[in-house]
């Protein structure tokens, strides 16, 4: 896509004072300002300020809201919402309290706590990002799922990559089991040279921008060691509310359009329950009508760092189909 472009990085407060970590990457056609965001993970996120709305060119195009995953981080989504403004739509990507540079406050790491941070985050995002769409990967698909049951009429659709098709409960018999299983590894002090190392040989065919964000994922000290920005308990109190959330009521539940963007990356009985969980979904939304979609890929679980160019031509293909309500041109 030519020279890499750079998001607007800004703190906006919503309620009680939480103060959230957005990277906007305002429509091709917008008038905007613009920030460099490359800053050092140590340091303070740039604050850009006089945000213009979009054009008429680009009036009425689908905003979108994207949201990362467990532990992760808005940067994840730099190569996706990129394109996506490129192709006329304005992207806010967040990161959700606990992680990254937003606020880290002891509590509010339940689905209805993080789903009322959306809403918050929308209603101060401006006009030119109503009804968004709201795109979450992993722990952040079934994030944008619970907001979708709980408030309708403030998203046009969702779009739900690889997450928001199984529960936790289903694969281990106790909350206990779950934490003894999935707990993170204990990263804080690692060598940064350490972490690199293993994200490139691990992730050989990943863009650059993808291994960017995947670093993102932890400050970076001044001796060249990382911690992670999602702390171990708050971790465990995300991972808990996983463990207790059951996809399957709100898949009855939802009345918006949903892209289900699901990942196989070959991991036999897991992936066994996510074809049974897309297939589940998709007979759920038929039973009551909500218009659903499904389209599988194969790769690693974060598909969106990993080839962002064909997950954006996925969600920009739904949008142009009219999977979202009307087709737009494209």
């Amino acid at each position: 896509m030519g020279e890499r472009s750079n998001p607007i990085d800004e703190r906006i407060q919503i309620a009680d004072g939480l103060s959230l970590r957005v990277l906007r990457w305002m429509a091709s056609s917008a008038v905007g300002a613009s920030a460099d965001s490359d800053t050092p993970a140590g340091a303070g996120a740039r604050t850009a300020t006089g945000i213009a709305a979009g054009t008429a060119a680009n009036a009425g195009m689908t905003p979108f809201v994207l949201v990362h995953g467990l532990a992760s981080n808005a940067r994840l989504w730099d190569g996706v919402a990129r394109r996506l403004a490129g192709a006329g739509h304005s992207s806010a990507a967040v990161d959700l309290r606990g992680h990254g540079r937003s606020d880290k406050p002891d509590t509010g790491y339940d689905f209805a706590t993080i789903s009322d941070d959306l809403r918050d985050l929308i209603g101060r995002l401006g006009p030119e990002f109503d009804r968004p769409i709201l795109a979450g990967q992993s722990w952040g698909a079934g994030v944008v799922l619970d907001f979708a049951v709980r408030y309708p009429g403030l998203t046009r659709g969702i779009v739900l990559v690889d997450g928001g098709l199984t529960d936790l409960g289903d694969a281990f018999p106790t909350w206990d089991v779950c934490w003894e299983r999935l707990a993170p590894p204990p990263l804080v002090g690692m060598p940064l040279a350490s972490v690199e190392g293993y994200f490139r040989s691990a992730h050989a065919d990943w863009p650059e921008e993808g291994f960017e964000g995947s670093l993102a994922n932890f400050e970076i000290r001044s001796d060249m060691t990382i911690a992670p920005w999602l702390s171990r308990e708050h971790h465990k109190a995300i991972l808990e509310s996983m463990w207790s959330q059951r996809t399957a009521a709100l898949w009855r539940a939802l009345r918006v359009p949903a892209l289900i963007l699901p990942v196989d990356g070959g991991e036999g009985d897991w992936l066994k329950a996510k074809r049974g969980g897309a297939d589940a979904a998709l007979a759920a939304t038929g039973a009551i009508g909500t218009p659903a979609r499904v389209k599988w890929f194969s790769g690693d679980h974060d598909i969106h760092a990993q080839h962002p160019a064909e997950l954006a031509e996925a969600i920009l293909q739904a949008v142009r189909d009219g999977l979202f309500g009307g087709a737009v041109p494209a």
